[in-house]
């Protein structure tokens, strides 16, 4: 589960982290109303689970109240990547001399916790990584020890920190791991972790991600779960049971295993194409999960074409093909291409059955995914693609 910045900062203010005074609100008036308490000049913040809100127009400043409610009446109601943005978070404006970044995830390879420092904060942390690693300070953690003073501090050193909020952002480093760490997060992070005139250090923004399946344990966010769907996409897949992570591109991808939609994720971005969805129906592909899984990407209106990567183990190809018959004959017309691949038990029989005049088939994944790609460029392009022996519409249009 992904928490929205303001829910990540109330449990982050709970574990003594500090944050800014903020408050969240859902008009204009209570946008404008927030930024007088709190005291001008402020920061708007659109509340959507996307990285780079800045640079998308989510996040403004305002300095008095008529800029408080212009800003509040351009941002709220606004799509930022795809996301109605229904509330947003006035909070006090930081004057900072610096950015830093600290965070905690699972390094999967190493098969422990690690908690990282970067001297290069503010910025995406996943090209800091990639483009210059040697930016980033990592310490390993021994989970039944937790993170030691003296690695947060080795850390805080080897980022080039400066001395005089060093201690400061280790003990940030140190609490940010309990939260994680309490928590059964997946990731915790604050980026930027703002340095002040007076040498304070202040969180920002705010970043966790729990394990859902160790929710139980945690029944005040639980209670988050409901607001943090965040979107008609997100309850869908909560009401639907999917494993479901909503992307930027328009080649929407659904397959029954992780793995294999893994793969076909990669296999789109190889290709040429941007991947606009995760979605796992898990095992078989019965037509009611067919069904759901089809609304799903049909109801992303980034989405210009569709992939649909099954294998038949336990569940034979023939069924999964009437599955898939009869989930389509509910969408009339299909508001996107849809390009199928099966493979397993009783393929070939299954691609058979398939309905021609509504899917494209295709033998081979790379086959499948390649048209697909092609599909979802013409769409976006705003031309037609001649799919089998009809013609691809706009969307909403006749297929036949």
């Amino acid at each position: 589960m992904k928490l929205h910045e303001y829910q990540a900062k109330e449990v982050f203010a709970e574990a003594g982290l500090p944050v800014p005074a903020s408050e969240l609100a859902a008009t204009v008036e209570e946008a404008v109303a927030a930024g007088e308490r709190i005291g001008l000049p402020v920061a708007v913040k659109a509340q959507v689970r996307v990285g780079g809100r800045g640079k998308a127009g989510g996040i403004e400043l305002a300095d008095t109240p008529e800029e408080l409610r212009e800003v509040g009446e351009c941002v709220l109601g606004s799509e930022l990547k795809g996301l109605h943005v229904d509330r947003v978070l006035v909070e006090d404006a930081v004057e900072f001399t610096n950015e830093l970044y600290v965070g905690v995830t699972m390094d999967r390879e190493a098969g422990e916790p690690v908690a990282m420092v970067s001297s290069e904060g503010g910025v995406n942390i996943e090209a800091v990584a990639a483009e210059t690693p040697e930016a980033i300070a990592r310490e390993h953690v021994i989970p039944s020890f937790g993170l030691h003073p003296y690695q947060a501090r080795r850390a805080v050193s080897e980022a080039g920190v400066d001395d005089a909020v060093a201690d400061d952002v280790a003990d940030t480093l140190r609490t940010l791991y309990r939260v994680w760490d309490d928590n059964d997060g997946s990731d915790a992070e604050i980026n930027p972790l703002m340095m002040t005139e007076d040498d304070a250090v202040v969180a920002a923004d705010a970043v966790l991600n729990v394990d859902d399946d160790a929710l139980f344990r945690h029944p005040g966010l639980r209670e988050y779960a409901e607001s943090t769907a965040g979107s008609d996409l997100g309850r869908k897949a909560e009401e639907y049971d999917f494993d479901y992570v909503r992307l930027e591109g328009n080649v929407g991808v659904v397959g029954n295993g992780a793995g294999l939609v893994m793969t076909t994720l990669d296999l789109v971005d190889h290709l040429g194409g941007e991947p606009a969805n995760f979605l796992d129906v898990g095992g078989g592909a019965k037509a009611e999960r067919v069904r759901n899984a089809l609304d799903m990407v049909f109801s992303d209106e980034n989405v210009d074409s569709v992939v649909f990567n099954v294998f038949g183990g336990i569940t034979r190809g023939d069924e999964v093909a009437r599955g898939i018959d009869t989930a389509l004959e509910e969408f009339d017309p299909l508001p996107d291409p849809v390009v199928v691949r099966l493979a397993g038990t009783r393929a070939a029989e299954g691609r058979e059955i398939l309905n021609t005049d509504r899917v494209e088939v295709e033998a081979t994944l790379e086959a499948a995914v390649e048209r697909a790609v092609e599909l979802a460029g013409a769409r976006a392009d705003g031309g037609r693609e001649s799919s089998t022996d009809a013609t691809t519409p706009e969307r909403g249009g006749d297929r036949r």
